[in-house]
């Protein structure tokens, strides 16, 4: 494919060089013209750090990603590279691509699950995530260094039937189970006919499979009930034994349990712990500091060793490699395999693998939940806040409430544990918003932690009331 030389190497504007990808509101802050600048920027450093020099490029059904990728591969091979395109994809099935076809580097166009207006960029350089302080240096590299022109080339790749067969591989369903699968209009859409043709002992619903950009039926977060409002609907409708919901780049996972109630990523985590404890000697399983307590609990007494990391899957992947982990996840719904796989956050492939263990049981998902502790929380609750006040906010409450609340874990943001339970208080890395939560073994505990949330914020001039 020829492509025209008309674009820009441009400034970035710094907000949108995020701490784990590059992210902005399209024909705002990001245009074709960052698009090639990232596509310059990076493949120099591809270049620079490789004697060979390919990268494997992908982007999501965005109705803006299909013109950023034609300015990032053009930025690409301007660059020098080989550009390995796989066309319209979710993003693990890129990640797949950087290993299947064993390139230097990999770069997915996604706005993952922002707004339909942002759009943005994950990039992997040798296997390893890209992230921090890398991306931060994407200024200085185009302010400082005089980016050499070279001639690259492209090459186009249909990589769906080899992706569906890895995803699927020493999957087995044993036991018949009824699946409702939400596609939320996401990415996804584009295996999932090929997975469940092949996915022999179930019977499926599908919803939302068109790949739209518009998310027509509701915004492809499964972190927020209200998107998951028509999978439940859908569940008990249809008696169903799991709901299984995308984001719009199909690298985080929603789970229903029979009954139609939401199984959040810390709950099923502990069902996917289960079976880890059987195959590995104490292994360590890592989970972020928005998780519940019952998590770290419930996972040590099966024989698991759990440790606590900070949030973002570019820093729990680069944790996993460094700490030879099996099994790691975030409250988010990011969560990632080495065990019979590579170490990223494939959403497919853990939804096979859940379905797998739930197969194998008796019990219902319903059953297999309702046998951990109870606890009364809030939501994952965000709000909007601006982008260069939130971290100064979260260092405000931090000095406020240093030796008063109760035990302080500052890894990411502010955790605090107490007799009431804990709660969490942090900016998000991704967006302009500040993430709380808190949870309690009873109903006045959790009254409790939301005052001294809804204090804090209000002593940092931020008036937020939760509602439980």
């Amino acid at each position: 494919m020829e492509l025209e030389n008309k674009f820009l190497i441009e400034d970035f504007d710094p907000e949108v060089l995020r701490e784990y990808d590059i992210r902005g509101i399209v024909n705002k802050n990001i245009n074709e013209n960052t698009s090639y600048t990232i596509g310059r920027v990076f493949g120099h450093i591809v270049f620079t750090k490789n004697n060979s020099n390919t990268v494997a490029v992908g982007y999501d059904g965005r109705l803006t990603s299909p013109k950023l990728y034609k300015a990032l591969s053009k930025g690409l091979i301007d660059s020098g590279l080989e550009v390995k395109s796989i066309g319209i994809c979710p993003t693990p099935m890129l990640y797949f691509a950087d290993y299947h076809l064993k390139t230097d580097a990999a770069i997915m166009i996604t706005g993952s699950h922002n707004p339909s207006e942002y759009n943005g960029f994950k990039m992997v350089l040798n296997k390893h995530s890209f992230f921090s302080e890398n991306i931060q240096n994407f200024q200085n590299i185009v302010l400082n260094h005089k980016l050499e022109k070279r001639k690259g080339n492209i090459t186009h790749i249909d990589l769906v039937d080899n992706y569906v067969l890895r995803v699927l591989k020493n999957i087995s369903i044993k036991r018949k189970l009824k699946v409702c699968w939400d596609i939320g209009n996401g990415a996804m859409g584009v295996v999932i006919d090929k997975i469940i043709s092949k996915l022999e002992n179930t019977d499926n619903i599908i919803l939302n499979k068109d790949v739209d950009g518009n998310f027509p039926n509701h915004h492809p977060d499964p972190t927020v009930p209200k998107n998951m409002e028509q999978l439940i609907k859908s569940v008990k409708k249809n008696n169903c034994d799991i709901g299984l919901a995308f984001d719009g780049d199909g690298d985080r996972l929603g789970v229903v349990d029979n009954l139609g109630n939401i199984v959040w990523a810390d709950q099923y985590m502990l069902i996917l712990c289960s079976e880890i404890a059987n195959i590995y000697q104490e292994p360590k399983v890592i989970m972020d500091v928005k998780c519940s307590k019952v998590f770290f609990d419930e996972s040590k007494k099966m024989g698991c060793f759990p440790i606590m990391e900070r949030t973002g899957h570019s820093p729990i992947k680069e944790k996993m490699k460094e700490l030879n982990s099996p099994l790691s996840g975030e409250m988010s719904g990011h969560v990632c395999y080495s065990d019979d796989f590579y170490g990223y956050d494939d959403a497919m492939y853990v939804a096979l693998r859940l379905l797998r263990i739930l197969s194998n049981q008796e019990k219902s998902l319903n059953e297999l939940i309702n046998v951990y502790p109870k606890t009364f929380s809030t939501p994952e609750t965000r709000f909007d806040v601006e982008e260069a006040k939130k971290f100064l906010i979260i260092e405000e409450i931090k000095e406020r409430i240093k030796n008063k609340e109760g035990k302080i874990i500052d890894i990411d943001g502010i955790r605090v544990e107490n007799d009431d339970g804990w709660f969490l208080m942090r900016a998000s890395n991704t967006q302009n918003q500040l993430t709380c939560r808190a949870e309690s073994t009873s109903q006045e505990g959790l009254k409790s932690l939301i005052a001294i949330i809804e204090n804090q914020l209000s002593l940092s001039g931020i008036n937020y009331k939760f509602t439980i």
